[in-house]
């Protein structure tokens, strides 16, 4: 099999500095050489791919998001996408923030410019991309989620679709909940939404559930449809003994992970519907 997955260093005047991206090819990119494919980019790109192995992120593991889209795609139920993973850096909660009022220059501005004027750009002229915002989605978790939900509603011709998984909708004094999402009064942007958490975390907390309630809330006052342009999804229970097993999760973290939700093992569990809800085959 032909190599599909590529490593890159992207030089960026916006960050002032190069950022490691990922790429992963559909495997029929090399077959049918004059087919286009839609993109989804994706945050914290050094976790999310297979080739991360199977100890990262603190022992839960990596994604596993291009065999899923793989997998997923075999079986008819999603398209075959081209995966951008760009990787976090030390800056992370910066970056992934969102949008704050009065802070025009900030590292979360720059990072939307970098993905928006220099890296979608040079993914599109490189690869055979569907260029479209409606074929361009942008996925991430925890701050992640909230970065990739105001890329999308900030951006809505460049990134047609988000998906926040247990997004961190509650930082900076729930900033964009409050200050952008409440106060909007006009027609839904032209954006698919997913959005998802669990019930329990690490902190002792609700996995972001009752932020995440309050963001798809907002969005159904605003106009938008579940099933057309919205997907909310909660995980109610932890895996049980027999799940976790089959799921192949190391013996030492089953107690971990009965605890929180909020973690690599869960996201790989629950992204598959994500996939399918931003990238539903043609009929």
């Amino acid at each position: 099999m032909a190599q599909y997955e590529f490593e890159r260093q992207v030089p960026s005047r916006y960050l002032a500095t190069n950022r490691t991206v990922r790429v992963r090819l559909p495997q029929s990119y090399w077959r049918e050489t004059s087919r286009r494919y839609p993109v989804l980019y994706v945050h914290d790109g050094q976790n999310v791919f297979a080739s991360a192995g199977p100890h990262c992120c603190f022992g839960w593991g990596n994604w596993q998001l291009d065999t899923t889209a793989a997998r997923l795609a075999s079986e008819g139920r999603m398209q075959e996408i081209i995966i951008v993973a760009i990787d976090n850096s030390r800056f992370r909660y910066q970056e992934y923030r969102g949008p704050i009022a009065g802070d025009a220059s900030s590292r979360y501005t720059n990072y939307a410019a970098f993905l928006v004027k220099e890296l979608k750009p040079l993914i599109d002229k490189e690869y055979r991309t569907k260029k479209t915002a409606r074929d361009t989605a942008v996925l991430g978790s925890s701050m992640g989620g909230i970065c990739s939900f105001a890329l999308a509603w900030e951006h809505p011709k460049t990134f047609g679709a988000a998906a926040s998984l247990s997004g961190a909708f509650q930082v900076e004094k729930r900033h964009f909940i409050e200050k952008v999402l409440k106060p909007y009064d006009r027609r839904p942007k032209p954006i698919r939404l997913y959005l998802d958490s669990g019930t329990i975390d690490f902190t002792g907390d609700d996995d972001g559930r009752r932020h995440t309630i309050a963001v798809v809330d907002e969005l159904r006052r605003i106009g938008w449809k579940d099933g057309k342009n919205l997907q909310h999804f909660v995980q109610e229970q932890s895996f049980s003994d027999d799940e976790l097993q089959k799921s192949g999760l190391p013996n030492h973290k089953w107690d971990e992970a009965k605890k929180s939700h909020h973690n690599e093992f869960y996201w790989r569990e629950r992204v598959w519907r994500t996939l399918v809800f931003l990238f539903p085959p043609k009929t």
